[in-house]
């Protein structure tokens, strides 16, 4: 059950409007970092969470998410309060009009236009919202790792905002959404590391033979090194022909297949075989023109 309080959790002052500035932070209300994407994560993995404890943060912090949903969402709506009324009444020229609500360049114009000055949940770009930036997968370990990156993204996206904006109300709310990203990785990183074990993820272990074996697959320069690929703890190979047909075999693909089956696939072949001996005129060499050396086409 929810009840709502009216009173924002981070009072919401902003200095004056902004459409463009309004338009960027829909990152953080529809987009793919943003609020209402880490609240449906938390809620929903917190539905099908069998630890008490884990459950019990899942919902305290999905809650919480939606309350900075409320925040980003006031954040928006004020920088767009100028607009609100010049797009409803239509009081300026019109090419004024656009100019005050083009935002320096940026898609608020469009926002603005097909949502009237509101919040919508799109990311800055105008992209609608939508569930596949929920990546949930039904496992504590794996999406309790999930959740501490979406925690560091939404950051980091929050911090470039804060550096679009010399407003200092909206730099403070912003502070504040930011320092909330970090408390709650503290508190997924801590819930991640009381599972003991918790790597791998899920309950199947990996075959010993290739759990520490680092492929040195890119090469051609200078050989870089470093803890995820060279001490005692890997075994490296880059010898080219080591990396192939790693488990012993000849390395191709085979399947077992009926009397029937391979009849069928034996006409077929046989049915769309290319002759290698024929040298058939195309569409690519008709169209070069005359006098093109039949070579040089090709």
């Amino acid at each position: 059950m929810f009840a709502h309080n009216k009173r924002l959790q981070y009072t919401v002052r902003v200095s004056e409007t902004n459409p463009g500035l309004a338009n960027l932070m829909l990152e953080q209300f529809g987009g793919p970092q943003g609020e209402l994407a880490a609240a449906l994560r938390y809620f929903t993995q917190a539905l099908a969470e069998e630890d008490a404890g884990r459950k019990d943060m899942l919902l305290d912090i999905a809650t919480e998410e939606l309350s900075h949903l409320e925040v980003i969402g006031n954040i928006v709506v004020m920088l767009n309060k100028g607009a609100k009324g010049r797009l409803a009444e239509g009081v300026e020229q019109e090419a004024e009009l656009y100019r005050a609500i083009s935002g320096g360049g940026n898609d608020s114009h469009v926002t603005q236009l097909l949502y009237g000055a509101g919040a919508p949940l799109t990311n800055s770009g105008g992209v609608p919202w939508t569930a596949a930036y929920i990546d949930t997968i039904g496992e504590p370990t794996a999406d309790l790792r999930s959740n501490i990156a979406a925690e560091a993204r939404a950051k980091i996206v929050y911090e470039r905002l804060i550096n679009l904006t010399d407003d200092p109300g909206v730099k403070e709310a912003l502070g504040f959404l930011m320092t909330r990203e970090i408390a709650h990785q503290k508190s997924f990183e801590k819930a991640l590391y009381a599972i003991q074990p918790s790597f791998p993820p899920g309950k199947m272990a990996g075959r010993p033979e290739f759990t520490s074996v680092y492929f040195n697959l890119s090469q051609g320069g200078p050989a870089l090194h470093g803890p995820w690929n060279n001490n005692d703890n890997w075994q490296t190979v880059s010898d080219r022909d080591a990396q192939c047909a790693v488990d012993g075999g000849d390395g191709s693909a085979s399947v077992g297949l009926t009397t029937a089956e391979e009849a069928l696939l034996n006409r077929m072949a046989a049915r769309t075989m290319s002759d290698p001996g024929a040298e058939p005129l195309t569409g690519a060499e008709l169209g070069a023109g005359a006098g093109v050396n039949h070579q040089q086409v090709i």
